[in-house]
Order: structure tokens, then C-alpha cells, then sequence
């Protein structure tokens, strides 16, 4: 496979998984976390779907697109161990949805981030969201859930919060 079907596949596995989550929170009261703001493009997509939600971003610089970008108010720049942590101050509530792409083309570095999500998400979701993830997250604190019709094992991840207790 070329690298730019690898890529579509990609982006359409991401699309298919925001938008079964989306689904899947409609009835849950909750902010959106966005973890890898990027160029923007999942952040604008979350936004046109979930319009009346507040949708938190984190990201280690801010890279994306002017059309792209939150507001500063909900804009958290630097490493996730340190700003995952305090985020709920600000935040007010525990998130309901989080996407995290943090693929890097890195895999040693990727893991490691992989592994704070683990480490730090708890801070900031409540029980029964949904985590939507580019790469896998390992944690006692959620479960796999199915993928979408069309959507690969191993090409995205879907996991539901079943609490930190």
C-alpha cells in the first residue's frame, strides 16, 4: 500500500471513529479535549460536530492553521504531564470525549506520550467517556470498545472510561 492510501486510510478511520463517539456521548454533559491540536483539521471537524460544547486543546506548541485555533481560554501549550494535571481548574468539568492523535513518526517517542496519556488522562475525564486514539493506550482505567464497519484493527482505538477506583 502507497503511502498516501495508507494516509487516506487513516484519516478516514479517524473521521469514522469521531464521529461514532460523538455519537456515543450525546446523552453525557461534558467538555471535548483535543490532545494534538496539530494543523487543526480534527479540532474544526469537532467543532462543526459538536457546536455547543466546549472543546479543550492540548498540544505542545501551536502549529495550526489561524482558522484552526480555540480560543486561549481553552488552550493548553506544553508537555501533557505537566498541563493534563491542572487542567480541570480551568476546564471546570471532566471530559467526555477525548481525541488523541499523537503519532509522531517517532515510535520510541510516541510510546512514551502514549504512556502519559495513561498516566495523566484520569485528571481530566469522567467515567464512561469515550477515548478516541491514534495509537494504544493501556491503562486498568478503560476498555476496548468495537471499531466502525470499515475501520481496521490496530488502524485507530476506541476505549470507554470505566473509572479509576
Amino acid at each position: 500500500m502507497s503511502r498516501l492510501d495508507s494516509f487516506i486510510r487513516r484519516l478516514e478511520a479517524q473521521r469514522a471513529c469521531l464521529e461514532l463517539a460523538v455519537r456515543l456521548i450525546a446523552d453525557l454533559p461534558g467538555p471535548v479535549v483535543e490532545i494534538g491540536l496539530g494543523n487543526g483539521r480534527t479540532y474544526d471537524h469537532l467543532r462543526s460536530l459538536l457546536p455547543d460544547r466546549p472543546i479543550f486543546v492540548f498540544d505542545r506548541r501551536l502549529d495550526a492553521h489561524p482558522a484552526c485555533r480555540p480560543p486561549e481560554d481553552r488552550l493548553f501549550l506544553g508537555d501533557i504531564a505537566r498541563t493534563l494535571p491542572t487542567a480541570l481548574g480551568r476546564m471546570r468539568r471532566r471530559a467526555v470525549l477525548v481525541h488523541a492523535d499523537i503519532g509522531s513518526g517517532d515510535p520510541a517517542a510516541t510510546a512514551r506520550t502514549a504512556r502519559k496519556l495513561a498516566r495523566y488522562l484520569p485528571a481530566i475525564v469522567a467515567p464512561g467517556a469515550i477515548v478516541a486514539s491514534d495509537q494504544p493506550i493501556q491503562a486498568r482505567w478503560i476498555e476496548p470498545l468495537p471499531l466502525p464497519e470499515g475501520v481496521e484493527p490496530g488502524r485507530y482505538h476506541l476505549y470507554r472510561c470505566t473509572g479509576f477506583g
